[in-house]
């Protein structure tokens, strides 16, 4: 999912009905937004500080209850937010998470100074790789199953995607580990992962081509290397340029 951090003049970000009501007395600061109209609040501070998503009725893409399943799953495993509640109406359906320590890997101080956010999103990602059970997991982010759910490739298919590379290793992929969705603590060092509505296993270059690729569009150029080195891998062009061309045909 595509999102893009909402400027501090907010005041224009309309809050849905069941997340004023949710948030109670609390705060409510909306922090992310995606191009299809969902919006991620956060509610609260401190010990209570937690955070809700929302997707219109009117993008029934957004699988809410797809990622319910994910972060209940990968929760046994891997450092994701715990689900605290969801729900749905006419409007829209809400799921509420707590939140985790830390702050996104795209905050104004690691746009301003990346090293260490870059280094650690590669950690994170390596971490996340290893830890989850590939045996155990009951989500798909193979090629064939993204290209078979895949509205925009069935109206336009791309003849260069052919057959994808072997695989070279066989990981849960995160599914969208644009570095947004990376968290970091206040040192630089690896939180955890946000934002996991399309986890499922896939060769890890699918996660890589892509966490990479982010790197440009959060930090600027002449991240790739410190990237691949702090996950401990040499880049694969050729599996890099596959995955790259395949999330923009999905």
């Amino acid at each position: 999912m595509e999102t893009i951090q909402i400027p501090d003049d907010d005041d224009a970000i309309p809050v849905p009905g069941p997340i004023v009501a949710i948030a109670g007395d609390d705060m409510v600061r909306p922090v992310w937004i995606n191009e299809r109209g969902g919006v991620t609040f956060e509610l609260g501070a401190g010990p209570s500080r937690r955070f809700a998503k929302w997707a219109p009725a009117s993008a029934p893409d957004l699988d809410l209850a797809g990622e319910v399943a994910r972060l209940r799953w990968a929760g046994a495993y891997a450092r994701v937010p715990r689900v605290l509640a969801e729900g749905a109406d006419s409007d829209g359906r809400w799921l509420v998470t707590a939140g985790l320590p830390g702050g996104s890997a795209v905050a104004r101080r690691w746009r301003e100074d990346p090293l260490l956010a870059v280094r650690a999103s590669g950690v994170g990602l390596r971490r996340l790789h290893d830890t989850l059970p590939v045996d155990d997991c009951p989500f798909d982010w193979s090629v064939e199953s993204r290209l078979a759910r895949s509205e925009k490739w069935a109206a336009s298919p791309d003849p260069a995607l052919g057959d994808a590379p072997t695989v070279d290793r066989l990981v849960v992929c995160h599914g969208d580990p644009c570095v947004p969705n990376t968290l970091l603590l206040d040192d630089g060092t690896w939180s955890g992962h946000v934002d996991l509505d399309a986890l499922g296993t896939a060769d890890r270059w699918a996660d890589l081509a892509i966490g990479t690729m982010s790197l440009g569009w959060n930090y600027g150029d002449g991240w790739e290397g410190e990237y691949f080195d702090a996950y401990g891998i040499d880049p694969d062009p050729g599996r890099i340029a596959y995955y790259r061309a395949l999330w923009n045909a999905t």
